[in-house]
C-alpha cells in the first residue's frame, strides 16, 4: 500500500502542512497537504467549528511487531488521544470507493418504494428513510442501507434464531458484490490497525485485539445526506445527524467531496461512557468542534465505546455529529468489531477492572433502542429471541 521510496522512518512535524507520517520511509507529503481556502469552502453553514488538519498515516503492507511497527503504533496511538481521530492514506489508483459511491448513488436514486422492500424482519440491514432514524430522540436526515454480516438460512446462527442474524436484503448483486469488496478491503485495513493499536498500547499479547475480531461482526452503513434546502422536514433544519459517539470499537470511515462531518477532540471535564448512559446530543450546539474537511485518497479512524471501555478511557470514543451541506452528500461508516458472542472488559494494563460487556447483547440493545418499530425489532420481540441472548452469554462467558 502506497509507494516505498526508502527503507528509514520519517515523521514529518512542519506546522504548515498537516502532520505526515509514513513506517516506509518518505512519500510525498504534497499529496495530503490541506488547501485551507479548498476546505473551507466545503465547511456547511451554520456549523462554526474550527478546521481540522488531520495526522495522515501510510500503513505497511504487513506487521510484523517490529520497531518500526511498535513505533507506528504509538504514533497511532498518541494521536488519538490528542485529535480523536487520524486519518489512513490509500493508493491513489484505488478504485474500490469510487466505484462503491457510484453503486450507491445508484441505489439512493432508486423510488422510496423499490428502496423500501430492502429490508429483512431477522437481520437489521438494509434501507433506513430519512427521518427513521433518531438520536437524542430528534429525526436525523440521512438517508441508509446498512450492510451486516450476510448469512443464508442454512446457517446455523439463522436456525437457532440468533438475535440480528440473517440474510442481507440486497437491491442486487452488484451492489452485493460492491459492498462486500469495499468491506473486505476495510477488514484488512482494520486488522493491521488493531495489532499496531496493541503494539502502541504495550499490550503484554499483540494478539489480544486481533482476537477479539475473529469472524468479526463487522458492518458498514452507506449513507446519504440530502442538500440542507432539500429535507423531509422531519428533522431539524442543517443537521444530518445528532452528536453521538458510536457502539463498537473502530470506525474506518470515507466521504465524498461535499463535506459535513464534525468530531469533537478530547476535552478535560468532558466523560462519555455510552454502554451505560447514551452519549447522544451531548453538546451538540457547544462550539467545541472540528470539522473534518474532505480529502483525496485517506480514511478516517476513530475509536469506538468498545474501545474505550477495553483501555479504561486511554482511548475514548470520539463524539461526532453531521451537519447538511448545499449538496447531497455520501459516506461510508465502517465498523470493525468483535465477534458477535465476544466478552469485552477492560484490558490488564488498563486496571482490568469492570463488568464484562457482552458483545451480541451490547449490538442488539442498541439497535433495539434505534429501530423498536422495524419489523426487525418485532420479530426479535414476538420470538423471545433476547432469551437466547442469555443462553449466548452463558455459553461464552
Amino acid at each position: 500500500m502506497g509507494t516505498t521510496a526508502a527503507t528509514s522512518t520519517h515523521a514529518f512535524t512542519d506546522p504548515s502542512p498537516p502532520p505526515f507520517y509514513s513506517p516506509l520511509g518518505y512519500i510525498d507529503s504534497n499529496r495530503f497537504r490541506l488547501d485551507k481556502n479548498k476546505a473551507a469552502a466545503t465547511h456547511p453553514p451554520g456549523h462554526p467549528a474550527e478546521l481540522g488538519e488531520l495526522t495522515t498515516f501510510v500503513l505497511p503492507e504487513t506487521v510484523t511487531g517490529s520497531a518500526e511497527d511498535v513505533h507506528l503504533g504509538r504514533e497511532l496511538v498518541k494521536t488519538w488521544r490528542r485529535d480523536g481521530i487520524l486519518q489512513i492514506a490509500f493508493p491513489k489508483d484505488l478504485e474500490v470507493l469510487n466505484y462503491e459511491i457510484r453503486e450507491s448513488k445508484r441505489f439512493f436514486a432508486l423510488d422510496y418504494a423499490e428502496k423500501a422492500k430492502c429490508v429483512d424482519d431477522q437481520n437489521f440491514a438494509g434501507y433506513i428513510a430519512s427521518g427513521e432514524e433518531l438520536t437524542d430522540g430528534i429525526a436525523d436526515y440521512s438517508e441508509i442501507f446498512t450492510v451486516l454480516k450476510d448469512l443464508p438460512e442454512s446457517d446455523h446462527r439463522v436456525k437457532e434464531k440468533w438475535p440480528c442474524h440473517g440474510p442481507v436484503p440486497w437491491p442486487s448483486s452488484v451492489y452485493r458484490d460492491a459492498m462486500t469488496r469495499y468491506m473486505d478491503y476495510q477488514n484488512t485495513t482494520g486488522e493491521k490497525l488493531l495489532k499496531l493499536t496493541s503494539l502502541g498500547l504495550g499490550l503484554q499479547d499483540p494478539e489480544t485485539l486481533n482476537r477479539l475480531t475473529r469472524d468479526g461482526w463487522h458492518h458498514m452503513r452507506v449513507l446519504r445526506f440530502p442538500a440542507a434546502h432539500a429535507t423531509n422536514g422531519k428533522g431539524k433544519a442543517g443537521r444530518g445527524i445528532g452528536s453521538h459517539t458510536d457502539y463498537g470499537l473502530l470506525v474506518i470511515a470515507s466521504q465524498d467531496d461535499v463535506g459535513g462531518l464534525f468530531i469533537r477532540k478530547p476535552r478535560a471535564g468532558e466523560r462519555y461512557a455510552n454502554w451505560k448512559e447514551s452519549s447522544a446530543g451531548k453538546y451538540e450546539d457547544d462550539k467545541h468542534w472540528t470539522y473534518v474537511p474532505p480529502m483525496d485518497n485517506v480514511f478516517t479512524v476513530f475509536p469506538g465505546d468498545m474501545m474505550q471501555y477495553l483501555t479504561n478511557s486511554y482511548l475514548p470514543s470520539t463524539p461526532h455529529k453531521v451537519g447538511l451541506n448545499t449538496r447531497e452528500r455520501f459516506a461510508f461508516a465502517y465498523f470493525h468489531e468483535p465477534n458477535f458472542n465476544a466478552y469485552i472488559e477492560p484490558l490488564a494494563e488498563f486496571g482490568g477492572s469492570g463488568e464484562p460487556i457482552h458483545y451480541g447483547t451490547h449490538f442488539t440493545n442498541m439497535f433495539m433502542r434505534n429501530y423498536p418499530e422495524r419489523i426487525t425489532a418485532e420479530r426479535i420481540r414476538k420470538e423471545n429471541r433476547l432469551e437466547k441472548l442469555a443462553e449466548l452469554k452463558a455459553r461464552a462467558n
